[in-house]
């Protein structure tokens, strides 16, 4: 059996645990640059506020109902995330995140440990809110797909009662397909459920009612099968551990990522290349931290540049340059070098922009690295990596951009996206340690 664990409104609750008169009162938190709403309470919901409506749309509307407004705190939320992971972790030894708010225990073994599964699900959502401080819901079957459409209903149970489903009968799961419409189904995507509803198939039991041959024709082979046996009730899909690191991302655990990205949209638009090439350097040395926590090193580097996408004049809003390494790098002084001539190439004078960022790809293990008649022996390569090591043990010890380059930013550039509501850093930051008066 495996138990999905989804924190409610994870970010307005993240809000609501250092800010306790927040309770019971709408509230919303907004995207980075505080460009539009990406949390809502349920009193915010219910007043008829949209997922991605843009902050500045709906501003009057929230100031006339008292509805409060924070900025997206992402080192609080990666850090309240982590901590319901651990939570988690008392109940089983396998936890997947996947996502900064949803997590699958993999309840497998725990048959003497967990006779009743109503009230383990039960337990686990009580010590949560307990120790973290953050409501859940929880839904229980014996398939991934089956759990999430077992959360979907605990969702929708009142308050004032434990959230909890379980699927662990035959009976329960077909009741469970039959309420469920074919679009909240995990997995059918707003594309298929269309085409789903052309040939007559509303719901998830009329999906796991077709025969195995019409689902492996209509719906992309083995994709479409796996989805069709995980309704039934058997368990196709893997864990694949992932954790979120400090800014709220989630960072594979096991598999190593094809490529890495870092961007971010500014504060104000930016036309002056000085404060481009600083903005640039600053992506890249992230990116390339998180090059070396995987053991990578990558031979191609995409440099972007982000005008207003909503301004009336033709042509895309995203402009890219790549830029080719002569071998695969992942020293921080290397690649700033590459994304700053690829930066050289790609703006223009007079422009401004909106957003900027860099793509590494090509990637393999750093340890293995194809050599070129051209490019540094393995004396200087053993150099370069113990130089990368002491700069990441050092920003790792001492809070990151405490050492860098000299062309990136130091902590608070002029740059920043605007985050004019941001609660303090309660858990990660010693100067914004709560206070209790």
């Amino acid at each position: 059996m495996y138990a999905l664990v989804d924190c409610n409104n994870f970010y307005v609750s993240c809000e609501r645990v250092f800010q306790p008169r927040f309770v019971g009162v709408p509230g919303v938190v907004l995207s980075n640059n505080d460009g539009c709403l990406i949390s809502r309470s349920d009193e915010a919901k219910a007043l008829g506020l949209k997922m991605g409506e843009p902050f500045h749309k709906v501003r009057p509307f929230l100031e006339q109902h008292g509805v409060w407004v924070r900025s997206s705190n992402y080192a609080l939320y990666g850090d309240m995330s982590r901590r319901v992971v651990e939570v988690l972790s008392l109940f089983t030894p396998e936890v997947e995140v996947y996502s900064i708010d949803e997590a699958f225990l993999n309840l497998a073994g725990l048959r003497y440990a967990a006779p009743d599964l109503v009230q383990y699900a039960t337990e686990i959502q009580r010590t949560v809110a307990q120790h973290v401080g953050i409501p859940t819901c929880v839904g229980v079957a014996p398939s991934k797909t089956l759990a999430k459409l077992a959360n979907r209903l605990a969702r929708k149970l009142p308050e004032t009662q434990p959230r909890v489903w379980v699927l662990d009968t035959e009976a329960k799961q077909q009741d469970a397909l039959r309420r469920m419409p074919i679009e909240d189904v995990w997995g059918i995507g707003r594309r298929y459920a269309l085409k789903l509803r052309d040939n007559g198939i509303g719901t998830a039991a009329e999906l796991a009612a077709m025969p195995e041959p019409w689902v492996r024709r209509h719906m992309g082979g083995v994709v479409g099968v796996r989805l069709w046996r995980e309704l039934h009730g058997h368990s196709c899909l893997s864990f694949d551990p992932q954790e979120c690191d400090e800014e709220g991302q989630l960072v594979s655990i096991g598999a190593s990522k094809r490529s890495l990205t870092h961007s971010r949209s500014f504060g104000k638009p930016l036309c002056e290349h000085r404060l481009l090439r600083e903005a640039v350097a600053t992506f890249v040395a992230r990116a390339a931290e998180k090059l070396r926590q995987q053991g990578s090193a990558a031979h191609v580097l995409t440099v972007l540049l982000g005008t207003d996408k909503y301004a009336p004049t033709a042509g895309p809003s995203t402009h890219t340059t790549v830029v080719t390494l002569a071998s695969a790098s992942d020293d921080t002084s290397e690649l700033t070098q590459a994304a700053l001539h690829g930066l050289q190439e790609l703006a223009r004078p007079g422009v401004s922009y909106h957003k900027a960022g860099v793509v590494l790809s090509g990637l393999e293990p750093a340890t293995q690295r194809q050599m070129g008649l051209f490019t540094k022996s393995p004396e200087l390569l053993a150099q370069s990596s113990k130089l990368m090591a002491a700069l990441d043990t050092l920003n790792a010890r001492y809070g990151r951009q405490t050492v860098r380059y000299a062309v990136a930013a130091d902590r608070d550039p002029v740059w920043q996206g605007r985050s004019a509501f941001r609660s303090p850093r309660y858990t990660t930051h010693w100067p914004d340690i709560w206070k209790v008066n």
